[in-house]
């Protein structure tokens, strides 16, 4: 069964979290299910985000908003919002994040399905976008000459 993106987007994050920090700024902390972090920065980019690396920390500057996403103990990342964000519109800025990293695992995934096919004896013979963004291949398998 296949769920549009924005559908397991919207289940798989964690609500908003508010916190005072020390030097008094209101931050919304979001989890994520994002694990991979070339795909993150990916994604971020698809929103239009300013990506930049800091150590191991990602940061993801919009108009007006500021996101750290740095990984917990089980290698996911998290998001902590600045800013004039509130937990709706941190929430909603992870998901449109959730979204497009969605769409980059799928087109990772496509490209080492085409890469592969030929290796194993197989053939792309088309390939449909459907209207939910997921993607059928049809793959024949090559019969060997004689």
């Amino acid at each position: 069964m296949l769920i549009p993106l924005a559908l397991a987007a919207a289940s798989a994050l964690g609500a908003a979290v508010p916190e005072l920090s020390a030097d008094g700024v209101l931050v919304q902390h979001v989890r994520t299910r994002m694990r991979d972090a070339a795909l993150l920065r990916a994604a971020l980019a698809d929103t239009e985000a300013q990506v930049t690396a800091a150590g191991e920390v990602i940061v993801a500057a919009w108009r007006d908003v500021r996101a750290e996403f740095s990984r917990d103990g089980q290698g996911i990342w998290a998001a902590q919002f600045t800013g004039k964000v509130d937990a709706e519109r941190a929430t909603a800025i992870v998901t449109a994040v959730d979204v497009a990293y969605g769409r980059q695992v799928q087109q990772s995934v496509l490209a080492r399905v085409r890469a592969q096919a030929p290796v194993a004896g197989m053939t792309v013979t088309s390939e449909r976008v459907e209207a939910d963004d997921s993607v059928t291949l049809v793959l024949t398998l090559d019969r060997p000459a004689g």
